[in-house]
This record gives C-alpha cells, structure tokens and sequence, in this order.
C-alpha cells in the first residue's frame, strides 16, 4: 500500500510540473517572421559567439539534448557530413545544449566536428527559443532546430526531428528558399 502511494505521488507531482512547464512555454513559442533573440554563449575552445556574429548569413541553429549520446551523435555526424554543402550555400551551424564547454570538446574532438558547439549551462538560450524542458533537478535542451535569416528572423521552425535525415532536410530547405528569392 505505501508503495502505490508513493507512485502516485511521483506520478502526480511529475504530472504537475510537466503541465506547468507546458502551460508556461505554451505562449513563449516563437513564429516564422520573429526575431530570433540574441544570444551570446561560449564554444568548447571558450571562443564567444552570438547571433549579431551571423547577421548576413542563414544560420542554422540547433538545439540537442546530450552530448555523446545516439540520437544526438547521429544528428552532430549527419551535420559534419553536410558541411561542405552547407558551406557552399553559405549557411552557418552551431549546435546548443546545456552541457559543459569540457563536454563538448570532449565531444567535437571525439567526432571531428567542424562547427561550434556552444554551452547554455543555465539554459537560458534555450529557454529563450522555447527548447528547454526543465525538470528542476536537470534541465535538457529539446530537439528543435531554427533556421535563422540573413537579417537575424526566424524562417524556419523544426519541431519533429528525424535525426538521420535532418540536416538534409534542411539543405533542402534552404535551397527552396534561396531559388524562391
């Protein structure tokens, strides 16, 4: 009998904060046409970056819940694969997650990847784009994706992330975009 109890408590009070932090993030979501809000957050070498950094350019900003885990390796891998093609569309991608500088080196080095992973160890960036689930003992990026334009609004929104094929997905995209211009 106890037992039940206390699953029915965990049950209740998980149930109470996932329906808080879904009732408050309900109206932050952020449309196509906003301005994508600033940011300034540190790579694994410790370099800055922020979004005035990318004005000019799209910018693909994706945020990932963990670094060295499957889905998350997947979709870091499938990015690196595609940078040459991102490159030659001029296009810019950094990865976000509210792990550490330390684990995203570890991270980068481990897969050679050759873009910035940045550190929102508050997850304030995140929360800022809507992508954080925040569970108060640990908080984790979602994973969403945001195509940035040249003059810093959002023009593309990806909620529903196939990790194996999403950065083509959004090479396609941008190529859409660009020869609709």
């Amino acid at each position: 009998m106890t037992l039940k109890l206390i699953l029915y408590l965990a049950v209740l009070i998980l149930a109470f904060f996932g329906y808080r932090n879904y009732a408050s993030a309900a109206n932050l979501d952020l449309q196509i046409g906003d301005d994508a809000p600033s940011f300034t957050l540190n790579d694994a070498q410790g370099k800055s970056h922020s979004l005035n950094d990318y004005v000019g350019k799209y910018l693909v900003l994706y945020f990932y819940p963990k670094d060295d885990t499957p889905g998350c390796t997947k979709e870091a891998c499938n990015f690196r694969d595609d940078i040459s093609k991102f490159n030659k569309l001029g296009v810019s991608v950094l990865g976000i997650s509210v792990d550490s500088i330390e684990s995203h080196d570890k991270f980068t080095q481990k897969y050679h990847l050759p873009f910035p992973l940045l550190a929102d160890i508050n997850g304030k960036v995140a929360s800022n784009y809507n992508a954080l689930t925040d569970l108060f003992i640990m908080k984790i990026a979602k994973r969403y994706t945001f195509l940035i334009d040249p003059s810093g609004k959002v023009s593309k929104i990806y909620k529903s992330v196939d990790t194996s094929t999403h950065s083509q997905q959004i090479t396609d995209d941008i190529k859409l975009i660009l020869s609709n211009k």
